[in-house]
């Protein structure tokens, strides 16, 4: 990565365009940890999954921050402080408006956006305007953030609800949902009414569909409906085994 970044930066410089440009790196998701999430490209069942999201928890494909939480780099000489660094909430959806903003071009008869402006997060470090993030919304599954509040909501029975501080608890190991019902409540709030300006997930039905006429289970192994073992090949077990 460092050399195909430097080579960019090396024809930019050529170019005489780098004091012009804003280069930005971000990355999708965490690293996987289940083999789920690999793909079909081949048989995973007997690798080792060599990801490391740190001390965050799980990875590609869950609600928790190994899969959600990840790196941004930015760079615009004379725009952005070197070695700055920014800790506010801000999501890949706010390029499009915060790089529109930039390049002078106008949203105003755009469809409603998700995105905000962070350019001032970015190059300043000030407060990002974002205050929440919709991780997920799923028939089984849903995931929001408010300020430091983060809510984990697995539907399919039995039921789970997740609440964590993740400003106090960045890894979430401590669910203090029990604690705060009140703040639980309106959270699963926000989750409905997000899920109800959601279309049907096709994606979801695809896989649903799939999965019926290859005979396996329908549901991820991490929302609580079965369970399998990597060191078998073959299909999981149905059935509540928490």
């Amino acid at each position: 990565m460092d050399d195909q970044i430097g080579h960019v930066v090396d024809a930019l410089d050529k170019k005489k365009l780098r004091d012009n440009t804003l280069i930005l790196f971000h990355s999708d998701n965490g690293g996987t940890r289940s083999k789920m999430f690999t793909g079909q490209m081949a048989d995973v069942s007997k690798i080792n999954l060599p990801c490391d999201n740190g001390p965050y928890r799980d990875g590609k494909g869950s609600l928790y921050e190994g899969g959600t939480r990840v790196c941004a780099l930015a760079n615009w000489p004379g725009h952005i402080k070197a070695g700055s660094t920014v800790g506010g909430m801000i999501h890949a959806v706010d390029m499009y408006p915060t790089l529109a903003k930039l390049a002078g071009a106008s949203t105003a008869k755009c469809k409603a956006l998700d995105g905000m402006d962070v350019w001032q997060s970015i190059s300043e470090g000030k407060p990002s305007p974002r205050t929440e993030f919709i991780y997920n919304v799923e028939p089984f599954r849903g995931a929001v953030r408010q300020g430091d509040w983060k809510l984990v909501w697995r539907t399919i029975l039995p039921s789970n609800v997740e609440l964590y501080n993740v400003a106090e608890d960045p890894y979430e190991k401590n669910n203090v949902a029990a604690a705060y019902p009140d703040k639980v409540a309106a959270m699963q709030q926000r989750l409905e009414a997000a899920s109800k300006e959601s279309v049907k997930p096709l994606a979801l039905l695809y896989i649903m569909q799939t999965a019926m006429k290859a005979n396996v289970p329908l549901l991820p192994t991490d929302d609580a409906f079965y369970t399998d073992d990597d060191d078998d090949p073959t299909p999981p077990k149905i059935g509540n085994t928490h």
